[in-house]
């Protein structure tokens, strides 16, 4: 039997202890040595001599698998909860074996306590029952005066301690959502100890997770992001000041495939730490293998991480000595020493696992000494900050980049999604990027390399270093942030951490002997570009008298009719990066000079003067140009996420059955008999609207000809007629294109003439995607209206105010994103 506290109330309850005497613990390990003491008793002797109890938080797990859906609700259904239940404030006394439960809540949920410096306060994030949000609150140590700091319709999670009295902590007040899913966003504030004065300290578009802070009084992080580069891969320790500056990566920005989190400071170390390293993605609840990590050698040094386990079954770390941590797994709490060897001492009761409720974030109750404090470099009453770069050209990959090739940057915003539905790019590309960006402009490079700019404070800019002809040389594959009156500075082009500023023969870069360079906007771009819009009048103007269904040359189509997803120049010019070439999601990062944006796209060779009498003007090769550097968006609103589709959303509550319509039947029946035979699953062809054979976005041997036959350029939803899926096999004397060939290559008539009834039953399918598309309108059509989602988010943001006049996407999102910009506090 043992003794349970709650609030004041003592209640025997029958729970396995393993520290209690004839309770065996078992020693576990890859190699376990049947011999092993008991870890526990040394470590009671040793590291954690002055320990007596370990404070916990048990909940059930959040609803999603990813390590950040544990809060909120799903984008499609705000009744859809992400958070679950079942919580308590747990100290367990590993000395006497008594379990005092502070504070239960069966219908709440209680994480991420931290206790204070004194022992005496601790500080956590709960979520009473009846509400659907996480505040922090604080509770003295022995139960009593619970005291709520933040509240409102955000959630407050992971808050730590900081030195100088406040709080650091992560929170949806952010407004935004997973660029790549359908669950909110948390990023980095920071509040008095009270709870007063929140203020933002990261401007990411992506969560930043569990905030800890180091001896040195820098605050360490998990931060994700995909700036051109892989959405599941990119999820690293980073580091800042208390005040938000010197925004730093830590360890792992050049490695993908570990989510690397929950980092605490090993003590008595130089300047190791422990964390989790998650596999891939990241696991539920942040899972995965406990890892030190010794950051001596630069933030890319892979054998700098030593992970204690191969298996990703751990969580929340908490380091007494390098031989000695305190780990959760499920429902139990154990002991892991450097080895990786584990005993278990503690387990939740039965009632509690069959309900799927597990431990999580264990600290001990002790007293520790406070960080070194880092005095603010903030000027609140400023909206800008200043970066100085030392040389572009210094840095990684720049191979073949001379001085002088470089004569300025771009300057561009990753903006955040008010909603998402799905974990895919449509229709924001094809293929390639998540995210809209903002052009702002650009600021010059001096000829030493340097440049010295001032940008706007608390947003996530980056760059990409643009030749005299304003093509792209390099980009940056990541984000920075300078806060209100900051300068700070970089030395080149993805530095190089391990080494040391140079500035040979010369007293100070160039760029500081003049005043500091303000962005210049690039006359006549669009800050946002939306291809309809921007993109398809240049192409109508010079394109398709060739490049039209009637003419087709080189088998290339550049009208703006409508697909299934997107239009029909927009696939052509963006699959497979054929013509455009973008991040498009890559594993990859810091790519060669020219192997992304202008400098690499084939199309900027395309409307260069060169091809036939595709003869653009300067203003008009500029807009394509930008249009690429901004990584080639289908539309210039996030009110075109999740509508005007046809397939390809199962999460979207627009998806549509057109399976089920009796034309899309009749039609794939015919398809079936008139074409399988030779387009068998080597060569494949959509029998419906929403049949994706869109394999070729994850295998490249699929070769041009499959890309061609893909739904999203098959099938006409602007001219049913037109439909390349009724011309291939149409005989050239009605008016198709008499492409079939047989297994010999030789002509196959498929269709004699558009009187065959298999051809109206596919000309009716088309046809009945217009309609449907008519009705449901896309972000390109008159009358287009966003989903009900997007509006009750513009709603709860305070943007939209009024419902009752027609809701102008391109207005209400540039409404949404200023609202997210800096405004000084009132004097």
């Amino acid at each position: 039997m043992q003794r349970i506290t709650s609030a004041g109330t003592t209640i025997l309850i029958a729970i396995t202890l393993c520290i209690f005497a004839g309770s065996p613990a078992a020693l576990a390990s890859g190699s376990a040595n049947p011999g092993s003491t008991r870890l526990l008793d040394g470590f009671l002797e040793g590291p954690m001599a002055g320990v007596e109890e370990i404070i916990f938080a048990a909940r059930q797990d959040g609803a999603g698998g990813h390590w950040y859906e544990n809060f909120g609700y799903y984008a499609q259904d705000a009744s859809r909860k992400v958070y679950r239940a079942m919580g308590q404030l747990c100290s367990l006394n590993i000395r006497t074996g008594l379990l005092r439960v502070i504070l239960d809540d069966k219908e709440g949920s209680v994480r991420d306590p931290q206790v204070h410096y004194d022992a005496r306060k601790i500080l956590f994030s709960y979520r009473k029952a009846g509400s659907d949000y996480f505040g922090l609150y604080e509770i003295n140590a022995d139960g009593s005066e619970l005291r709520q700091l933040t509240d409102g319709p955000y959630d407050d999670i992971e808050p730590t301690y900081l030195s100088d009295g406040s709080i650091m902590f992560c929170s949806s007040r952010c407004k935004r959502w997973v660029n790549c899913w359908y669950s909110q966003v948390a990023v980095l504030y920071r509040c008095d100890g009270d709870g007063s004065n929140i203020s933002a300290i990261s401007a990411n578009i992506e969560h930043d997770n569990t905030p800890w802070p180091l001896p040195d009084g820098r605050v360490l992080y998990q931060r994700w992001e995909y700036v051109d580069r892989s959405r599941v891969a990119f999820q690293h320790l980073w580091t800042c000041n208390p005040d938000g500056t010197g925004q730093m990566v830590f360890y792992g920005n050049m490695h993908p495939n570990t989510l690397m989190i929950d980092a605490k400071p090993i003590p008595n170390t130089d300047n190791k730490v422990v964390a989790i390293f998650s596999p891939g993605h990241g696991r539920a609840e942040h899972a995965g293998a406990v890892t030190i990590l010794t950051p001596k050698s630069g933030p890319d040094d892979l054998g700098a991480a030593h992970k204690l386990n191969e298996v990703p079954e751990y969580r929340d770390p908490w380091a007494f000595s390098e031989d000695c941590f305190l780990v959760a797994k499920g429902p139990a709490l154990l002991v892991m020493n450097g080895r990786g060897q584990t005993e278990e001492i503690f387990r939740l009761p039965r009632q509690l696992v069959e309900a799927e409720v597990h431990i999580h974030e264990p600290r001990p109750l002790i007293q520790r000494a406070r960080e070194r404090l880092i005095p603010s470099r903030t000027a609140p009453a400023d909206c800008t900050g200043k970066l100085v770069l030392a040389n572009v050209y210094r840095g990684r990959r720049m191979e073949g980049v001379e001085p002088g090739d470089i004569t300025k940057l771009l300057v561009m915003e990753t903006l955040p999604k008010p909603v998402n539905f799905t974990g895919k790019m449509p229709p924001i590309s094809f293929g390639g990027t998540f995210t809209l960006v903002r052009i702002l402009g650009t600021v010059p490079v001096e000829a030493d390399g340097s440049a010295y700019m001032e940008l706007p404070a608390k947003r996530p800019l980056f760059f990409v270093a643009l030749d005299e002809n304003n093509n792209s040389v390099k980009r940056m594959h990541s984000f920075l942030t300078v806060m209100p009156g900051e300068t700070t500075s970089c030395i080149g082009c993805h530095e190089q951490r391990t080494r040391a500023p140079m500035n040979i023969g010369a007293k100070s870069v160039f760029a500081l002997g003049r005043p500091v360079q303000k962005i210049m906007p690039i006359p006549g771009i669009p800050e946002v570009f939306d291809y309809p819009r921007d993109i398809q009048p240049i192409l109508d103007k010079h394109c398709i008298e060739c490049h039209d269904y009637d003419k087709r040359q080189g088998r290339v189509i550049l009208t703006g009719d409508r697909g299934p997803i997107y239009s029909h120049s927009y696939y052509t010019l963006t699959v497979r990066n054929q013509q455009v070439m973008d991040g498009r999601d890559r594993m990859r990062t810091n790519l060669p000079p020219r192997a992304v944006g202008t400098s690499a796209s084939p199309l900027m060779k395309i409307i260069d003067g060169s091809h036939y009498d595709a003869k653009l003007t300067a203003h008009e090769q500029d807009m394509i140009r930008y249009w690429i550097e901004a990584g080639a968006p289908y539309p210039g609103t996030y009110a075109a996420l999740g509508s005007g589709m046809i397939g390809g959303f199962p999460k979207s509550q627009l998806d549509t059955s057109d399976r089920a319509w009796p034309e899309s039947q009749a039609a794939a029946e015919a398809i079936q008999r008139r074409c399988l035979s030779c387009h068998d699953k080597r060569l494949p062809v959509p029998r419906y609207l929403s049949d994706n054979l869109d394999l070729i976005l994850s295998n490249p041997s699929f070769d041009d000809i499959r890309c061609k036959m893909s739904r999203h350029i098959m099938f006409n939803l602007t001219r049913p007629e037109k439909s390349l899926i009724l011309l291939a096999p149409l005989a050239r004397s009605s008016g198709g294109h008499g492409l079939c060939r047989d297994a010999e290559a030789k002509p196959v008539t498929v269709f004699a003439d558009r009187s065959d009834p298999d051809y109206q039953k596919i000309l009716a399918m088309c046809t009945a995607g217009k309609n449907y598309l008519d009705r449901i309108k896309r972000f390109d059509m008159s009358g287009f209206a966003p989903l009900p989602q997007y509006v009750r988010e513009m709603k709860r943001f305070g943007i939209i105010t009024d419902t009752t006049t027609p809701i102008g996407p391109y207005s209400t999102d540039q409404a949404y994103w200023r609202s997210l910009w800096y405004e000084p506090p009132p004097q």
